[in-house]
């Protein structure tokens, strides 16, 4: 039982590490219109590509981003994850995603790997039922199996004697019958030699 924990348990560690590589991985987002707010501060959106342009609120560090622009005047229009649309400054935004982002992404995997990991364990009874039962059921089949070789050979072994006894009986049948052919033959010849000499002598 400890055995098959320190697997679960290693299975599940291997699994967050894949995961948190995949995550690293991907910090390198293949949607060229896909950038990040860069960590440890928050920038202003604004309605256009300059400072003289109404604030439209604030996006937090690590915010995932749309790109929808070109640069223009140190500015870039964006979408921010809350489907706002505006302008920020260039030098906030990054194609790299940063801790916040990664952080996001490895939490929301954990969750996934723990609820996987609930749900195997209350799968786990049902399968060893399972497995119980087909075991047995294997252990019914090989004894229905060497039950049955067992038959088979018995039945095996007695055609086997019965079919000696039949040649033992033929034989003995073909000698008694040779024997009495021959007796036949001997006594015939007899009468007929004999029968010979009175009609010889008559």
């Amino acid at each position: 039982m400890l055995k098959h924990c320190l697997l679960g348990l290693l299975l599940t560690a291997t699994t967050f590490m894949s995961y948190a590589e995949e995550a690293q991985q991907s910090a390198s987002p293949t949607n060229a219109n896909t950038a990040y707010i860069i960590d440890n501060l928050y920038t202003f959106m604004r309605s256009g590509a300059s400072k003289n342009y109404r604030l439209l609120g604030s996006v937090d560090a690590g915010t995932k981003l749309t790109l929808l622009s070109n640069e223009e005047n140190g500015f870039i229009k964006i979408k921010d994850d809350k489907d706002r649309e505006g302008w920020i400054e260039t030098k906030f935004v990054t194609k790299t995603a940063g801790l916040h982002q990664q952080y996001k992404t490895l939490s929301s995997e954990m969750s996934t790997i723990q609820e996987n990991l609930r749900q195997a364990q209350i799968e786990l009874p049902q399968l060893q039922e399972q497995n119980q039962t087909l075991t047995d059921q294997n252990l019914q089949l090989s004894a229905q199996i060497t039950k049955l070789k067992t038959t088979l050979e018995q039945e095996r072994t007695q055609k086997e004697a019965a079919s000696s006894k039949e040649k033992r009986q033929l034989l003995t049948y073909g000698g008694a019958i040779a024997f009495l052919g021959l007796f036949l033959g001997i006594i015939l010849t007899i009468v007929l030699s004999r029968r010979k000499r009175y009609e010889g002598w008559a």
